[in-house]
């Protein structure tokens, strides 16, 4: 009698802690953190703030210059030398299978330095050419007005934790941004194959439809 109320007990415990794991990831699919971040921006679909943008170039615009095409996003800054390379390099790499006939009609490839006092026009041209970006289809780009930036960053659920040594600890991914100027989707920057059949996809399904 004691066993079977000690394996009832038990049986309670362990459906109690199912549950309450199904709840608090979302049924199952928020099982991090930063997953759980993702979903969360995806599902409210943040828009884009009206930034105004300082590219390798030295154009100056606000965001609304890319209204009607889609951003393929970064967040960036030039003297990190871990995770930005590798974030480049990939989003090079989803870039490259992205058809042609979209690339600069329908959509924009766009990396954003969150360090704008060291990421200047002139450091971001030269940094551009390590991943040969085009610095038109392809930009890079810095937000001078660290209000606007913070903005931004919040918006988009990016963490830019700074250090002593000029460095930051940030987390990292790869953000489409629609025609109409909202986060769209989140796609893990290591999942290079994948993120370029989404982004295909969508170009696939969106610009045809309209054609």
């Amino acid at each position: 009698m004691i066993k079977n109320k000690n394996l009832l007990s038990l049986l309670i415990v362990i459906v109690f802690g199912f549950v309450l794991f199904f709840v608090g990831t979302d049924g199952f699919r928020a099982y991090t953190a930063e997953t759980a971040r993702t979903l969360k921006l995806t599902e409210e679909m943040p828009e884009f703030p009206n930034v105004t943008l300082e590219d390798s170039k030295e154009r100056v615009y606000s965001f609304s210059e890319f209204e009607g095409k889609y951003v393929m996003l970064t967040f960036i800054y030039t003297a990190c030398t871990d995770v930005c390379p590798e974030l480049e390099m990939n989003l090079a790499q989803v870039y490259n299978q992205v058809p042609e006939k979209y690339i600069g009609e329908d959509i924009i490839f766009l990396s954003i330095s969150f360090d704008p006092e060291r990421d200047d026009a002139a450091t971001l041209e030269k940094y551009r050419f390590f991943f040969n970006a085009d610095g038109d289809t392809w930009r890079m780009a810095r937000i001078g007005d660290q209000e606007e930036l913070n903005e931004l960053l919040e918006a988009f659920g990016v963490i830019v934790i700074p250090d002593d040594n000029g460095n930051f600890t940030h987390n990292s991914a790869f953000y489409l941004v629609n025609p109409q100027g909202k986060l769209q989707e989140v796609m893990d920057y290591q999942e290079i194959d994948e993120a370029a059949r989404k982004v295909n996809r969508i170009l696939e399904k969106e610009v045809g439809d309209q054609s």
